[in-house]
């Protein structure tokens, strides 16, 4: 079966059966990918026979792969993120790599060998942990916006390490080599950043006006920039995700991004598929217990790093652990590095196949691990408490109670706060993000360090003693316990809650809730009252811009952003 059309057809049907298995089982598609590849490879159905198209197929769909991450890796994220993000990055990736380095020098893998297996260990895929915590309604959560800073900052490093593995073919020494890199990085970031500041954007805004020319354009630039860099001794991979990351300057880049999707989602299936196919169980036997032993390391060991330094750093266990949790897998770019190697002739397919075997594994079980975190957490947070480094930050609960308290800090307890302080100074703010009680503190406001999740700890509050309650945290359990607490003293302060659903703000108000606020419907409802009060009175409006410019320049001085989330998130899965 020599023909590269009926071959793609079949392993598509397969890969479409096995698939279908993978979503009845709530698994991450990549799982599916690659078991189809070992069904359709030489030891099962053995479908796949030389073909330089599907080959190629592959090569594009880890290009474009590469290219959309870097549409979402712009600089400003990276400074919006955060120190704990780029401390917990950075802190994980050298303790992770440095642990498995000894782990497989352990095992016996030559020295070489031990260094690509623990630096492929330390990435975690960003892509995954997107759509998990996407489907957990976590991407706004403290932990998730952590976690989503420190799994850009491996994908960052992940770069810098394509660059460098890419230029080993060169067979050059390793002070050339990274001699060489230097001199050309800098010609290239000489000659790019003006490119990406000035000169993209304006491009991208004309061929926005047709929106197959923008389409064409993307594709384009991601092409070239990949034959630059393929031509200056990197590595096409490379010149694609330095082609993302500089039309990520673009206000065009979520647009782009969406329309490349359909296209990455059909090709990176090839590289998946033969990476699958190309595993050699035969040799990889007596691997198994290495395997079991590095894919407990990466389930359990990952998660006790990251908890160990946000710990260090004042943030709650459980914060620590449910960020932990979105590391305890290896990604994508684990097995793009690995391959990589083998493609320099540096490391064996059999290696390619084991580092596989592990990141089926962790896929699979940090899936699990994520959607059940809160099941999880109740049943071990007791053993956590060596992860809280609790007196950082966090105070005594304090013995006056308070008339006016506020529950979660953010872009709404904002404004909260602003109401409080025309009413009375006899207020207090609670949240569990350390960095914020900080800056509470420095603007002179009465705040306090915990999690609102433990209703000793709302008892102690005093929450039931206070005359209005305002919670701005959305998760329906944490707000019926609040309510619950408030029952047991027979107290009766005005409860003022915070909900995503309408079927939530229904059941708080059933609950007792005085009133729920549904954060996503208010602009419109805002809007309608301006409006009506407005009608064409010009002034009336110039009034309210006047206002609204007052109040979004206070915002961006608080650092305060829209929530973009869930448009990234919809641009970025191929998962679903």
């Amino acid at each position: 079966m020599t023909n590269p059309f009926v071959q793609f057809g079949l392993m598509l049907l397969v890969v479409l059966g096995v698939s279908f298995i993978m979503r009845i089982l709530r698994q991450p598609l990549i799982i599916g990918y690659i078991l189809s590849g070992i069904l359709v490879g030489p030891l099962f159905l053995n479908l796949i026979k030389e073909s330089e198209t599907i080959t190629t197929f592959s090569e594009m769909g880890i290009a474009f792969l590469l290219f959309i991450v870097g549409l979402h890796l712009s600089p400003k994220v990276i400074k919006e993120v955060g120190k704990i993000s780029l401390i917990t990055g950075i802190g994980q990736i050298v303790f992770t790599s440095l642990i498995g380095f000894i782990i497989a020098l352990g095992f016996g893998f030559n020295w070489v060998t031990s260094i690509y297996i623990a630096v492929a260990l330390t990435f975690s895929s960003t892509i995954i942990i997107m759509k998990l915590l996407s489907d957990k309604e976590a991407l706004e959560k403290l932990y998730g916006k952590i976690s989503i800073g420190f799994l850009l900052v491996q994908d960052l490093v992940a770069i810098i390490l394509l660059i460098i593995i890419s230029s080993l073919s060169t067979g050059a020494g390793a002070g050339n080599i990274l001699l060489s890199i230097l001199l050309k990085g800098i010609i290239l970031t000489v000659a790019l950043i003006p490119i990406s500041y000035f000169i993209l954007p304006k491009l991208s805004e004309f061929f926005a006006k047709s929106q197959e020319f923008l389409f064409l354009f993307s594709i384009a630039w991601g092409f070239s920039l990949s034959l630059v860099f393929l031509y200056s001794g990197f590595s096409i991979e490379v010149g694609a995700l330095i082609a993302g990351i500089m039309l990520s300057m673009s206000p065009y880049s979520y647009e782009i991004s969406s329309k490349l999707k359909p296209l990455r989602d059909f090709f990176i299936i090839s590289f998946f598929i033969i990476l699958g196919s190309q595993m050699v169980f035969g040799e990889i036997s007596s691997f198994v217990i290495p395997a079991i032993v590095f894919s407990l390391f990466i389930l359990v060991g990952n998660p006790l790093i990251v908890m160990t330094l946000m710990g260090i750093f004042g943030y709650s266990r459980k914060t620590g652990f449910m960020a932990g949790l979105t590391v305890a897998q290896i990604s994508e770019f684990s097995l793009i590095l690995i391959a990589l190697g083998v493609k320099t002739g540096t490391l064996t397919q059999e290696t390619l196949s084991f580092v596989t075997l592990i990141g089926l594994v962790t896929i699979a079980g940090s899936t699990y691990m994520i959607m059940y975190s809160e099941w999880i957490y109740d049943r071990i947070s007791s053993f956590l408490k060596m992860f809280e480094k609790r007196g950082v930050v966090e105070k005594e609960v304090p013995s006056k109670r308070y008339r006016y308290i506020l529950l979660g800090y953010n872009r709404i307890g904002f404004s909260i706060i602003k109401a409080f302080s025309k009413i009375t100074k006899d207020f207090l703010v609670v949240d569990y993000n350390p960095s914020v009680i900080k800056d509470l503190e420095g603007r002179g406001v009465d705040s306090l360090y915990g999690d609102v999740d433990d209703s000793n700890f709302l008892e102690d509050l005093g929450v039931s003693k206070a005359s209005v309650i305002v919670s701005t945290i959305p998760e329906k359990e944490i707000n019926q316990l609040i309510l619950d607490v408030i029952k047991r003293n027979k107290m009766k302060p005005i409860v003022i809650l915070t909900g995503r659903q309408i079927e939530d703000a229904f059941e708080l108000y059933r609950a007792g809730a005085d009133y729920v606020i549904l954060p996503h419907f208010l602009g419109g409802e805002y809007t309608s009252k301006l409006i009506e009060g407005a009608r064409n009175n010009k002034k009336a409006y110039v009034k309210e811009k006047k206002k609204e410019l007052r109040l979004l320049r206070e915002r961006l001085k608080q650092g305060h952003e829209h929530p973009k989330v869930e448009r990234d998130v919809k641009s970025l899965l191929f998962f679903d």
